[in-house]
């Protein structure tokens, strides 16, 4: 048998490729858990000759729900809201090319481990204490063909005998409408939960430093006393791309601002960069990263719907002409705001059809703070001084956009 523990990132998400590794690797990452919670002890990856064994080592026998998806082919393990100690994403054996863990709704985490081939589901079970282990969740996959994957598998829910919880929807409560007449801003922080993002070369995680950008946004925005703040996340779950912009729709939001760090297989390039949406991406660079981002509900274990492309290109068809000319004003603000105080990428202002920004009323734009791929920039973007500087050129530009609002409405 080949075992891997989880010990530190080796690759981005999705990219990893296959490594067997032989022997057994003890997890000793401290545990710092929330009363109450399971608490995750271990994780190992077993190949055998004819199936794979995902094991997740527990302090308390899990309630759990286990069932598989197709396009890409993904096994998806939820469990009550559990805590992590340091463990990594994007291992792999068998199998299984990557795992991700995180929590996907208020009461739910979620464990999404991506296949390199269609697998059946050939057994769950909980093995309960002894010789000095926990509480372990098995979950053993054999391999199949794409047809009886799609005929057997995608009905199947394997549970377990102490129900698990329904999941709650990860929409907040809609925002009361604002008795006053300020602009609404949407801050959206991206990734989050069971979907870390990009990883940068030191192990940073996207989802981090978005969630710590925007939180420094909101802060500014509402102490300057002229904008109501939404966001999307305030802590660390994830969010479907498409209840992100219909929070910005449901909040009745004037402005939607997606916060991102980016990553490139070149480690030198480096800069910020805003994108606004557009059918067709304005270079190749831009529609990779748009493809890329809109592999978020794939990457966080949800159900896509055959229709998507279709439905997307509706949502762009139906775009009023006067959201997408506000979108790009404002980026073009942007733009010139982020120049003044931060490194700019060549070309800062890109086009692609980014999913996160097709709400059909709300401007919208995605703003990619940097790169982690660069060590130099990743450092500086971890810095309270760096983070400052961007959250400066955004309000500047939202202060600009609103004021020129006002005074074209007012003629």
């Amino acid at each position: 048998m080949q075992v891997r523990c989880l010990t530190r990132v080796l690759a981005v998400l999705g990219l990893a490729l296959p490594v067997l590794v032989a022997g057994v690797l003890l997890l000793a990452a401290p545990l710092h858990a929330g009363v109450g919670k399971p608490q995750v002890t271990d994780v190992r990856i077993g190949a055998h000759a004819d199936f794979t064994r995902f094991v997740l080592e527990l302090d308390r026998a899990p309630a759990y729900r286990v069932f598989a998806l197709a396009d890409p082919y993904r096994v998806v393990i939820d469990l009550p809201e559990i805590a992590w100690p340091e463990l990594a994403s994007g291992q792999n054996g068998g199998l299984i090319a990557a795992l991700r863990y995180g929590l996907f709704t208020p009461t739910t985490s979620r464990v999404v481990l991506d296949l390199e081939a269609p697998a059946r589901l050939r057994e769950v079970f909980v093995i309960p204490p002894r010789d000095g282990k926990g509480h372990r969740l098995v979950v053993d996959l054999a391999r199949t063909d794409r047809g009886s994957f799609l005929a057997s598998e995608l009905d199947r829910r394997l549970v377990s005998e102490a129900p698990l919880p329904l999941l709650r929807a990860a929409l907040p409560t809609p925002p009361a409408i604002p008795s006053d007449s300020r602009p609404t801003v949407v801050v959206d922080a991206g990734h989050g939960g069971v979907d870390p993002g990009a990883i940068g070369v030191s192990g940073t995680y996207e989802k981090n430093l978005a969630l710590d950008y925007a939180r420094e946004l909101r802060r500014a925005l509402e102490a300057s006393g002229r904008y109501r703040v939404v966001m999307t996340r305030e802590d660390d779950r994830f969010v479907p791309l498409r209840d992100r912009y219909r929070i910005a729709e449901q909040a009745r939001g004037d402005l939607f601002i997606s916060l991102h760090a980016n990553i490139h297989s070149s480690g030198r390039i480096r800069g910020a960069s805003v994108y606004t949406l557009s059918q067709d991406a304005s270079d190749a660079e831009a529609a990779a990263l748009a493809a890329k981002e809109n592999k978020a509900d794939a990457l966080g274990g949800v159900e896509l719907s055959p229709h998507s492309d279709a439905v997307s290109h509706i949502l762009i068809d139906l775009m009023q002409t006067d959201t997408l000319n506000l979108s790009r004003s404002f980026a073009d603000m942007l733009v010139d705001a982020l120049g003044e105080r931060v490194k700019l990428l060549n070309n800062t202002h890109r086009f692609a059809g980014f999913a996160v920004l097709k709400s059909p009323s709300v401007p919208s734009v995605l703003v990619e703070i940097g790169y982690m791929s660069n060590a130099e920039e990743e450092r500086q973007l971890k810095t309270e001084g760096h983070r400052r500087k961007v959250v400066q050129g955004l309000v500047a530009s939202v202060d600009r956009f609103f004021k020129l609002q006002t005074a074209m409405h007012s003629n």
